[in-house]
């Protein structure tokens, strides 16, 4: 069973909130001077999830309000890339899910970048079936081989092909939702908005790695809401975004030298002072690492990828200049690194509240941390346009504290580790791992998705 690994973390919950109740109820919630000065240290990271929190629950209403001007806007052009790298697994049902979107006008430019197995052919093949389809209105399918040079070069190569107002990326192991695309476009209608960001959902949730990662990605794009309607998104990942072409051509295409293109190109355009914004109803489903040393070196690659775009663009740290927004530059950057150092000191702090709270009897402080890491998680999940398709982390509401505690444990291996490479100058390579597809071996037919069953293959991350 797939939460057989989590059924120990209830007793343990239990545990904490029986505890308090047991050594006095309400009396006992006094914090105890040690937990005061945890609170202190950890003051401005829960200065961000209470802020982040707050603004999120508007996010409703001010869509409602920009739903009105968005209405009147006729739909661009939309070319869609997708760049492959031994992807003969999941490109041909990414390529589908793009065909089968619900939007008028739109190409798909999808670049082999130098596979060794049958991903040509796949693209080939789905080309020749969708070629000359006139039910599908206004949309073509291109596509290019190239010597293997990296994702962001395949990026630029499929950018020179693009004709569309508008230039939406996904990864070749994702699925796009129907309405995502008109979803990101919609956006568009404000001209100084230059990039979206769509909501990335797991699709391979089956197993334990699996749904830490799916109550990981919920849990994050929801504070994107915050992020969005602030403009203060910095991060706009290459599963799900969509640019302005204009705008993205005048800002030099895709960084080839940064591991994490994505990460670089979104920092980049805020730097240069445009608007990034965020569609939480455009969901687009990724796969992802299905095993524990895949998932650590996926996310060194974007530890490491992120620490030299900080490095790049530290002029955006506490800037004052008029583009840049105050929100971002004053807050959730400087949060951001302060957030990395206290990952670097979690060992020590953790051993530290642990003995106290074992020793003094304190465990107040933790029973707010189950408390709202419960209720935070039902609330994301009812609020998610893709409610349903989340339910089953419903059962995971009352440990989801603790399961945090292991993606920190990732997110620390990372961070030691691109520091680590950073001092010896040498950067991580890309990964591979079994692939199987984003729904694994199950064929699932639903409104938004259509997935194929195929047979597991190593690919790059």
């Amino acid at each position: 069973m797939q939460y057989g690994a989590f059924l120990f973390l209830y007793p343990l919950s239990a545990l904490v909130l029986l505890r308090v109740h047991g050594d006095g109820g309400a009396e006992q919630l006094a914090f105890t001077t040690f937990e005061i000065f945890m609170l202190v240290l950890f003051a401005p990271l829960m200065l961000k999830f209470v802020v982040g929190l707050s603004i999120a629950l508007w996010h409703p209403i001010v869509e409602q309000r920009r739903a009105r001007k968005w209405s009147a806007n006729a739909a661009p052009k939309v070319s869609v890339l997708i760049p492959a790298w031994n992807e003969e697994v999941g490109i041909a049902a990414a390529m589908l899910s793009v065909m089968q979107a619900d939007y008028p006008d739109l190409e798909l430019i999808a670049i082999d970048d130098g596979s060794t197995d049958g991903t040509y052919e796949q693209i080939k093949r789905v080309a020749a079936r969708f070629r000359g389809d006139r039910q599908l209105g206004r949309r073509d399918i291109r596509f290019r081989r190239v010597r293997n040079g990296g994702k962001a070069r395949a990026l630029n190569t499929a950018l020179k092909l693009a004709t569309g107002e508008i230039v939406v990326t996904i990864d070749a192991d994702s699925l796009v939702e129907r309405q995502a695309i008109g979803n990101l476009v919609k956006h568009f209608a404000d001209p100084k908005v230059a990039s979206v960001a769509g909501n990335v959902a797991i699709g391979n949730r089956n197993g334990c790695i699996g749904l830490i990662q799916q109550l990981e990605y919920l849990f994050g794009f929801y504070f994107k809401r915050a992020d969005g309607m602030l403009n203060a998104v910095y991060i706009v990942g290459g599963a799900a975004a969509a640019y302005r072409r204009s705008i993205l051509i005048e800002a030099g295409g895709f960084d080839v030298t940064i591991i994490t293109e994505d990460i670089e190109l979104s920092t980049r355009l805020q730097a240069l002072g445009f608007k990034v914004r965020y569609a939480p109803d455009a969901t687009i489903f990724t796969e992802g690492p299905s095993d524990f040393r895949s998932l650590c070196l996926q996310r060194l690659r974007w530890k490491y990828g992120r620490i030299l775009t900080f490095l790049k663009f530290r002029c955006l740290f506490f800037s004052l200049e008029p583009d840049h927004n105050k929100f971002l530059t004053l807050f959730v950057l400087p949060v951001t690194v302060y957030c990395e150092v206290l990952l670097i000191l979690a060992p020590f702090l953790l051993v530290t509240f642990y003995a106290h709270a074992l020793t003094a009897g304190g465990l107040n402080a933790l029973t707010y941390v189950v408390a709202s890491g419960a209720i935070v998680t039902l609330l994301q999940i009812a609020s998610d346009r893709n409610s349903r398709y989340h339910c089953n982390l419903l059962v995971l509401a009352p440990v989801a504290w603790a399961i945090f505690y292991f993606v920190d444990t990732i997110e620390y291996q990372a961070l030691i580790r691109s520091l680590y490479r950073l001092a010896i100058k040498r950067g991580p390579s890309w990964q591979r791992w079994q692939r199987r597809g984003v729904f694994g071996d199950k064929q699932i037919d639903s409104p938004q998705v259509t997935a194929s069953r195929r047979r597991p293959k190593l690919r790059r991350a």
